[in-house]
């Protein structure tokens, strides 16, 4: 037996690594500007990190949900009072399309509708529902084809509260920061008029912060810049540094019933102390501050190279749009000058750092960007 192939991969294993560097199996160092596609929040192999989960390890990595986890209770407490959101609930499972799967649930057991409004080009995750509000007609199998989404156009307010007005919308979902869709930002003035038709008609809001939040765009949520407060946020990547987790954090209208929503794996012992760890280095270091103060130096700086169209993103989520393909471009980044990023389409360069990211490290970066694009 062998792997299945999902996707085309670099000639590179990574096997260490520490902070914002990497480590390949032939012991060249990389600086690593995408952190695994945005989990890697707090650094890699962070020393409090690494003893907070072998120490739970050690006593317990797993039991069933079906008796007392108090690193539930605790983590739920802590990241309500780091978020702003102490006075909703969390529902914790393993991966940011499984978060967005039961928001989408719930919304619906909420109101009882079945149709969703997405943004053109979104991304959601790759299960039934998640993929199917994901604006991505390669990766939707027949099966997934139900005829519950319809697309629209990224803060076209009136198109979104046109179809909102109709009363038949269960849910709304927006990435505030368009991930894999090429770094695009929500206004702040689309939010608020969704966000008052979805309160006229009994729509649920939903907010995907699996990329764009947790600290990354330098507030703990994206949508914190936009003045707008979710029913539902599902949060995943960054959570636990790379250990499988994610959330919905659940407004208080909302009440449970029992066997509404379920999970075997999600909220574990070892994935809670995980989570908790991030939080401690989160904020003993600042990293939120971090990523807002490093990301807002590096997105200036990015704007003076002439090869680069367009400059987008908040805190340390940041794309970088050019006039050509960047296949080559990413290629030699991570081959002649050792620098891991990321793509968006075609030609949108994708930078996704550690939170901990400092400004010599963004000038590190910066200098090898500099010396890459002299022959692109």
């Amino acid at each position: 037996m062998k792997p299945f192939e999902v996707f085309p991969l670099y000639d590179v294993e990574i096997v260490r690594g520490r902070g914002c560097k990497v480590w390949d199996a032939q012991d060249n160092e990389y600086l690593d500007l995408y952190g695994g596609h945005a989990v890697i929040s707090i650094g890699h192999c962070h020393p409090h990190y690494i003893e907070a989960v072998s120490r739970q390890l050690s006593r317990l990595g797993f039991y069933s949900n079906s008796v007392r986890n108090s690193l539930q209770v605790e983590f739920a407490s802590r990241l309500g009072h780091a978020s702003g959101y102490e006075d909703y609930s969390l529902f914790l499972v393993n991966s940011g399309a499984e978060a967005n799967e039961n928001a989408l649930k719930l919304a619906s057991f909420h109101n009882g509708r079945t149709r969703v409004i997405s943004a053109a080009g979104a991304f959601h995750g790759r299960t039934s529902l998640a993929v199917e509000v994901t604006d991505n007609p390669r990766i939707n199998a027949p099966i997934n084809h139900c005829d519950h989404v319809t697309f629209l156009p990224l803060n076209d307010t009136a198109a979104w509260v046109s179809e909102i007005e109709k009363g038949d919308v269960c849910a709304v979902i927006v990435e505030c920061i368009q991930g894999v869709g090429g770094i695009h930002l929500a206004t702040p003035e689309f939010m608020q008029a969704v966000r008052k038709a979805c309160d006229a008609t009994g729509t649920i809001m939903i907010c995907d912060e699996v990329q764009c939040g947790y600290g990354r765009s330098g507030r703990f949520f994206a949508h914190q810049y936009l003045g707008v407060r979710p029913d539902l946020i599902s949060v995943a990547k960054g959570i636990a540094n790379g250990f499988p987790m994610a959330g919905l954090l659940i407004a208080p209208k909302f009440r449970p019933v029992f066997g509404m929503l379920g999970t075997t794996f999600g909220g574990s012992h070892l994935a809670c102390a995980a989570a908790i760890a991030v939080l401690d280095v989160m904020e003993s270091e600042g990293l939120v501050d971090n990523a807002a103060r490093v990301g807002s130096y590096l997105m200036e700086q990015l704007k003076g190279f002439d090869k680069v169209r367009e400059v987008r993103g908040r805190g340390l989520m940041i794309g970088l749009e050019f006039d050509k393909s960047i296949k080559e471009l990413r290629h030699d980044l991570i081959f002649k000058y050792r620098v891991f990023t990321g793509a968006a389409g075609s030609n949108i360069l994708r930078l996704l750092p550690p939170l901990c990211l400092t400004r010599a490290e963004a000038d590190e970066f910066l200098t090898r960007f500099d010396e890459a694009l002299r022959t692109f």
